[in-house]
């Protein structure tokens, strides 16, 4: 169910500007949690990571249970995608390589066109999560 929580704050993290533009009383919620974005991005996508890499060496549930394992690999696909690019700024502080901080502009660049469906669909990826959990 945690996992569920997360994504939807990530997801409401990540699509703020859609949110607000419909809900502007949202706004003010949002901005409460905004400041911690660049932490919750590193988390997310430190977790990501590892959701990634216990999805993969988990294929024989794809078997057994498609689409939970589909399921699973959407989640740790957008914790990764979404933290990287809430969590840039952070990223690029610990990185002290020029390569390497080009190669990441470059990924935040070819990310960043999808930033607010991805952020709708980690929001509806997370309240499905914390159904299933509840069912």
């Amino acid at each position: 169910m945690l996992d569920g929580l997360w994504l939807v704050l990530l997801g409401v993290l990540a699509a703020s500007n859609l949110i607000i533009a419909r809900k502007p009383e949202a706004g003010e919620i949002i901005a409460k949690i905004a400041p911690y974005q660049g932490w919750i991005g590193v988390c997310s996508a430190v977790r990501g990571v590892w959701t990634l890499i216990d999805c993969v060496s988990a294929m024989g549930l794809l078997g057994a249970r498609p689409l939970l394992w589909v399921l699973w690999l959407a989640e740790s696909l957008l914790l990764l995608c979404l933290g990287l690019l809430l969590g840039v700024g952070i990223f690029k502080s610990f990185i002290k390589s020029p390569s390497a901080n080009t190669r990441l502009d470059q990924l935040i660049a070819k990310l960043a066109p999808y930033q607010g469906k991805m952020g709708l669909g980690a929001i509806g990826l997370g309240i499905l999560w914390i159904i299933l959990r509840i069912v």
